[in-house]
């Protein structure tokens, strides 16, 4: 049986090591951080580790908003391609930086890259 992409990257552990990282590049971004402003950081990290568990094929227990939706109030505040190039940038740099193996770094761009059209609300 094959393994899903959670547990080739090392499950429940790479996953907080990696959102953990991922934000404090994020929020060390002046081009990006202000998005983040009035957002409860701890609860944005549980959501993005239950979202990216789910994704990745591991236990699904996420219960926020679709990508659209959650993305909605940003994009209206101007939230566009140069944002999402950043955090991808900052997402794959995080996965560089724990050692993750180059073909998981390739699947998990491409999963993110896939969400692009959600994110910006096309």
């Amino acid at each position: 049986m094959t393994q899903s992409l959670f547990e080739r990257i090392g499950g429940e552990p790479a996953v907080e090591a990696a959102v953990d990282l991922f934000y404090r590049k994020v929020l060390s971004d002046d081009a990006i951080s202000h998005f983040f402003d009035s957002t409860d950081m701890d609860a944005q990290r549980a959501k993005q580790k239950s979202f990216l568990t789910m994704v990745f094929g591991g236990p699904n227990e996420y219960t926020g908003k679709d990508m659209r939706t959650a993305h909605a109030s940003l994009v209206e505040n101007g939230l566009d391609d140069s944002h999402f190039d950043a955090v991808a940038g900052h997402l794959q740099a995080t996965l560089t930086e724990l050692d993750v193996p180059g073909d998981l770094i390739d699947e998990v761009m491409t999963l993110a890259g896939g969400t692009r059209a959600e994110v910006l609300n096309r």
